[in-house]
């Protein structure tokens, strides 16, 4: 059974350090590309390095709760 968390205290378009930690390649593009999903309400969008679909942070949040499975920007991770 998953147990339910509190999001951390960041805005949901920062992703925690330890899911994509600064001086990652392709960082800044993978940044830009969650920044225009949120914007747009999107659950998601193609990483631009390498081409998966990553859940944003809101469709995380709207699910409720951690799969515990390492998303890059899961809001229940600091």
């Amino acid at each position: 059974m998953v147990e339910p968390r509190t999001p951390a205290a960041r805005p949901l378009d920062e992703p925690s350090a330890a899911r994509l930690p600064p001086g990652t390649p392709g960082r800044e593009a993978a940044l830009a590309a969650h920044r225009t999903a949120l914007a747009a309400g999107s659950a998601g969008y193609l990483d631009p390095t390498t081409g998966l679909f990553v859940l944003t942070a809101a469709a995380h949040l709207a699910r409720g709760w951690c799969c515990g499975r390492g998303c890059r920007h899961c809001p229940f991770t600091d």
